[in-house]
């Protein structure tokens, strides 16, 4: 555009002057020439720098950056700028139910000890004596000794539960019988246990053995009850004798017992031990033969009580069309009651709760390998995994990243606090990692830090995420009316009358107006909870919308109308000179500098009518809830003033009295009156807006060349993917067997070695599902086993 202008004035000035007129080319009329040439090419520039949006980056820039120092004071700490835009079109979270859905402060409230259900906190008198003992032994020692509770910080306040908030629950369990744990552990110090078989993920248990004063070993266990349950053999009685524990007795312990609790929304925790003889002292590293064989000592029931504003936040998540999941290692009882708790479960709907072991029977196939096929059908009506593992979260969140069986590609975001969480952290679109209970890993694997383990600040990350959204459309609507208008307006007026309306100078000016100070102004938008009364815009929806394109058309139409009039019959409206065809070095005109004032004015109070893209009438709703946009219009009102009235010929501006001053508010407030009168129109009866908005999609194609295409890609590269796949497995095998021999050369566990083949076979499905030779690399290849060296590890962890 800017060098058809040029060509244009360049020719026209040429066929004036030289054809029509006949003048001769004189060499003393050449710097004359060259002034007209250079004016000429100064317009053009003019004309390209406004028609350039380069204000967009710094809109986007401004308003990520703003949103995420905002976000810090709503307890999200932002580590990558793009996961703020990309939460406000979440359409799934994933999310964990302890400390995020719930306080994770946990108490012990139900108790079955010595075959008696306690459904409150029993006296300790009324607690058999040997059963007492064992318990709080078994309690005191058989936990991290960094988990304690500490005095409240205040008076009347709760006390500090420091280190893990479930043993945190049995130590308080402890105090509630009136007994001390300290006391034991001052007795038996941390570095005097004989063995510690940490808590994991798999065996979801912990294990401590002890050496007796009189040589023989005795180790205490913990854990999930209906695993820990299994293990057990015998079980204390009323009087704390040990007695015979058959299957039957623990079916009916499940169903009497273990179940109304979790139907309750409690954890269920069985707490045993077992005794070894002195000689020979037993092996050790042999853990299934050890951890079994127990004596029940108890069962007690923990609660964490839903966070009070967790069942508002997940409505409004509904609401907002993002379909809430919890994702749990509890026991599906207890993960279901949680659920109904939260919201994110309603009596009588269509969905699933489903645990771990069901999860993974309705994913894989007969060689156990995750088919998406088989993944389709359950995760969209799944919305509590229970007694899950952290790769069948991973499996989930990829499964719903890569579905293509709803025609938008889902955008998920997970929580996670753990180590083993990381791969699911990443693989999502936009990971959250807890800042409290969160491990370095995690946090390091995410995009956003909840600093106060809170679900509601999801919720509020969402809200940030659309306002980002919603502020770049913003200024693109506000920004695409001025490039309009001042590109027609320099380009038609330059070719009629040899001379811009909107000189060099005026439309730098009108340039930083509408890049630097609109991208601060309607960037800065602060949130409302309307933003939540929408679904999610989807990954293919344009930022220019049909109500978006609407508004431009209609304001540059405005605004064009009165420029050309002002242009062609301002001096006969103002009674005023003209200031067409002015000569080369004339002196500024007002015509002109009414046309330039009245552009600003237009621009000032269409930037009000910017604040709203969805066709909202009241532009002026939350106005002074923003006092950046508000300095901003006045400081530029005010600055565009002393322009005029004193920028002379630096600005091409003549002062203007009251009247022609007032005269260009009223063009310019007729914007805001204009703006009424477009949202009136409905955009559908606008039939050249159609097809506005709208992406082209590959669906668009008839269905026949599509399935061609495919049939063609099959062929072409089957010989090429089954390459790889081979090279893929020959990789992981060579990486299983150096995984073997460092097993043996260290003397651990062989059960690691084979549990690495689980991913292996995982990883091995993800090269099946290649779409294209050109994503697979030789350092993608040679990554992938050391990477799974690297999760099995840290599962072994």
């Amino acid at each position: 555009m800017s060098a058809i202008t040029v060509i244009i004035l360049v020719l026209y000035f040429a066929i004036e002057n030289f054809v029509i007129e006949k003048k001769p080319w004189l060499p003393e009329c050449t710097p004359v020439y060259i002034q007209y040439f250079v004016k000429f090419f100064i317009i053009g520039v003019t004309v390209l720098v406004v028609a350039v949006p380069e204000g967009l980056p710094l809109a986007v820039t401004i308003s990520l950056a703003y949103s995420v120092k905002k976000m810090m004071k709503d307890n999200n700490l932002v580590r990558h700028l793009d996961a703020c835009e990309t939460m406000g079109n979440a359409t799934a979270i994933c999310s964990d139910k302890t400390g995020t859905l719930t306080t994770n402060r946990m108490t012990v409230v139900q108790a079955y000890v010595g075959d008696t259900h306690y459904k409150e906190i029993p006296d300790s008198d009324a607690l058999p004596a040997k059963t007492l003992d064992l318990m709080i032994h078994s309690i005191s020692i058989n936990s991290a000794y960094t988990t304690k509770i500490l005095p409240p910080d205040k008076d009347g306040g709760l006390p500090r539960q420091v280190g893990n908030k479930t043993e945190c629950g049995l130590l308080g369990f402890i105090l509630d019988l009136k007994r001390d744990y300290q006391p034991i552990r001052d007795q038996i110090p941390e570095e005097k246990l004989y063995k510690v078989y940490t808590f994991n993920s798999v065996r979801k248990s912990m294990s401590t053995v002890t050496k007796l004063p009189n040589g023989s070993f005795r180790m205490y266990s913990k854990g999930a009850s209906e695993i820990v349950l299994k293990k057990c053999s015998h079980i204390l009685n009323a009087v704390g004798d040990p007695r015979i524990f058959r299957p039957r007795d623990r079916d009916e312990m499940v169903k009497k017992v273990i179940e109304p609790m979790a139907c309750e929304g409690l954890r269920t925790i069985c707490i045993g031990y077992r005794d070894f003889p002195a000689s020979p002292e037993p092996d050790w590293d042999n853990e299934n033969d050890i951890v079994t064989d127990l004596t029940c000592i108890c069962v007690v029931g923990i609660e964490d009580p839903v966070r009070p504003e967790v069942p508002e936040a997940i409505r409004k998540c509904q609401r907002a069309g993002i379909t809430v999941r919890m994702v749990t290692g509890d026991n599906i009882n207890t993960a279901r009651a949680i659920a109904i708790k939260c919201g994110i479960i309603h009596p009588g709907e269509d969905f699933l709760c489903i645990d771990g072991k069901e999860f993974n029977r309705r994913i894989r196939n007969e060689k156990g390998e995750v088919e998406q096929e088989r993944i389709d059908k359950v995760w969209p009506k799944l919305r509590v995994l229970a007694r899950s593992s952290p790769t069948d979260k991973h499996t989930l969140v990829k499964g719903i990243i890569d579905s293509t069986q709803v025609g938008q590609r889902q955008v998920v975001a997970v929580t996670g606090d753990g180590t083993n969480d990381g791969p699911a952290l990443k693989k999502a679109d936009v990971g959250f990692a807890m800042g409290i209970a969160g491990t370095d890993v995690a946090k390091e694997a995410s995009d956003i830090i909840l600093t106060d383990d809170n679900f509601s600040s999801i919720v509020k990350a969402v809200m940030w995420g659309r306002n980002v959204y919603d502020s770049i459309s913003k200024f693109l609507q506000f920004q695409l009316t001025v490039n309009v208008v001042a590109v027609i307006v320099a380009f038609t007026g330059a070719c009629i009358t040899q001379d811009s309306p909107l000189k060099a100078v005026q439309m730098l000016w009108v340039n930083l107006i509408m890049d630097t100070f609109a991208s601060l102004a309607l960037a800065t938008e602060p949130p409302t909870e309307s933003l939540l009364m929408r679904r999610p815009y989807g990954r293919n929806k344009p930022l220019i919308s049909r109500t978006m394109m609407k508004n431009i058309l209609g304001h540059g139409i405005y605004q064009l109308i009165i420029i050309f009039t002002l242009l062609f019959a301002g001096e006969q409206i103002f009674n005023i000179d003209s200031g067409r065809n002015a000569p080369l070095h004339a002196p500024a005109s007002e015509h002109y500098t009414i046309i330039f004032n009245t552009f600003v004015m237009m621009q000032l109070f269409n930037e009000i009518n910017a604040r709203k893209i969805h066709g909202e009438r009241n532009v002026f709703d939350g106005i002074f809830r923003n006092p950046i946009f508000c300095s901003i219009v006045l400081g530029t009102l005010g600055i565009q003033i002393v322009i005029v009235q004193f920028g002379g010929k630096p600005f091409s501006c003549s002062p203007l009295d009251v009247d022609k001053w007032l005269w260009c508010l009223f063009l310019g407030f007729g914007e805001l009156l204009w703006g009424q009168v477009i949202s009136t129109i409905p955009k559908n009866s606008l039939k050249f807006l159609k097809g506005a908005g709208q992406l082209t999609h590959k669906d668009e194609m008839p269905e026949e060349e599509m399935n061609e295409d495919a049939e063609e890609i099959d062929h072409s590269e089957r010989e090429l993917r089954r390459g790889q796949i081979l090279w893929f497995r020959g990789l992981n095998r060579i990486q299983t067997q150096m995984e073997v021999v460092n097993t043996f050369k260290s003397g651990t566990s062989f059960q690691g070695a084979l549990r690495r083949q689980s991913s292996t076979t995982s990883q091995h499905q993800d090269v099946t599902n290649i779409s294209s030779p050109s994503q697979v690399s030789l350092s993608n290849a040679l990554s992938s086993p050391t990477s799974t060296s690297a999760a099995a590890t840290a599962g072994q962890g």
